[in-house]
């Protein structure tokens, strides 16, 4: 059985650096972490690759639970093809897994969606690893839907969604509002089927929001974006999403950490007031991320809506409001670094344990322990990726 050591790099753990560590993978786990190789080295009988990381960062595979593309594919394309070049586009930035991630559409559109995953999830071996699906929408507020598709607006419905839940056993996380008629409901059902209801593109005022985490919206999808905060109602002021986000102590929020989306003072509030083991790093990108400035498309390609990428975003035509990030998840951890001066192995942890944690994967993912699965990524210092490895197996090299 293959063996891979990764040796002469700065190991990055959640709470600090080894500067000169190896790592040892077997059977796509990690056997080892030390700084002794040479015991390893001269087992002839094991087909062995060793990876001089040459003093770089070693790092957890990224962990990406929010992403509707890349590299000229929307998983709205309903394609195998756009499935694995979204995948293999995130693995060149150190994305080991993620989350494909719907728009609000038809039903018949995300019925299409469930089978083309499963085929792709089988034919996906140079990408990122597919979770399971996150549906973002399509109940959500008209006021806070951002670049969502109004037409396809509505209220959560059993027989719809009962229909969705039977027809797909994939789904992981679901993202409504918890101010519509049936929202609670609907939360409660979610739980029960151990997907995770997530609060997002909603004008809910605290209370609301506070009924809804018992209810099991436990997270917060991209905190800023798309949501309530302080508004005044007959003259009474009423808090609102962002300000349950913090005073809510276990509710777990995410964040475009784009540069573009939350400017440098928000990123650095949220990482002070929530901080990192709370919070993560997500691209909520769209088939633009990795492509060059120009049109393209939200959406997928026979539905989708025409938007710009310009500015380091995509935005509506009419440049009204972001349409999506076309960030990686380098960008994600570089922006939190250098703009938001967070320390390196913060940086990292948004970026992997603390998502693996809000999917309760954490016991798998997410950090470089012995047992857990050999997803790595090795940067330079400017968070530059030359590997991406997942399972053991290299599925990128720069």
């Amino acid at each position: 059985m293959k063996r891979l050591i990764i040796t002469n790099g700065k190991i990055i753990f959640p709470d600090r650096l080894t500067e000169d560590g190896t790592i040892i993978c077997e059977q796509g786990k990690i056997t080892a972490i030390t700084e002794k190789t040479d015991a390893f080295l001269k087992e002839e009988s094991v087909e062995t690759e060793i990876i001089d990381a040459k003093g770089n960062y070693v790092s957890p595979g990224f962990i990406d639970i929010h992403t509707h593309g890349a590299g000229g594919f929307d998983f709205m394309d309903g394609t195998v093809e756009a499935y694995l070049g979204a995948a293999e586009t995130h693995a060149k930035y150190g994305t080991t897994a993620l989350l494909p991630t719907t728009l609000a559409g038809s039903f018949e559109e995300l019925m299409k969606t469930f089978s083309v995953y499963q085929t792709a999830k089988q034919k996906n071996k140079k990408g990122a690893a597919f979770l399971g699906l996150h549906l973002e929408g399509p109940y959500f507020s008209y006021n806070q839907r951002g670049a969502q598709d109004p037409k396809y607006l509505r209220n959560p419905d059993p027989a719809e969604y009962n229909r969705i839940l039977e027809a797909c056993n994939d789904i992981v996380r679901w993202s409504l509002a918890p101010e519509l008629e049936g929202a609670m409901e609907f939360g409660r059902v979610l739980t029960l089927n151990n997907i995770l209801p997530s609060i997002a593109h909603s004008d809910a005022i605290y209370e609301q929001v506070v009924e809804a985490y018992h209810a099991g919206f436990t997270h917060i999808t991209h905190l800023y974006s798309a949501m309530s905060t302080i508004t005044r109602r007959n003259a009474f002021r009423y808090a609102g999403i962002v300000e349950a986000a913090y005073l809510i102590d276990d509710m777990t929020v995410e964040i475009i950490a784009d540069g573009v989306h939350l400017p440098k003072p928000l990123l650095q509030f949220v990482y002070k007031f929530k901080g990192p083991d709370k919070t993560a790093l997500c691209t909520d990108s769209m088939r633009g991320a990795g492509m060059p400035d120009g049109e393209s498309i939200l959406g997928s390609l026979e539905k989708g809506q025409k938007v710009i990428i310009e500015d380091g975003v995509a935005k509506l035509p009419d440049r009204s409001a972001f349409a999506g990030s076309v960030a990686t998840a380098d960008r994600l951890v570089r922006t939190m670094i250098f703009l938001a001066e967070v320390p390196l192995t913060d940086a990292v942890k948004m970026m992997t344990i603390t998502p693996a944690r809000i999917l309760k994967i954490n016991d798998r993912k997410g950090s470089l322990e012995k047992g857990k699965d050999a997803d790595l990524v090795i940067f330079d210092k400017n968070i530059h990726v030359s590997h991406t490895i997942l399972g053991g197996n290299v599925i990128y090299r720069n």
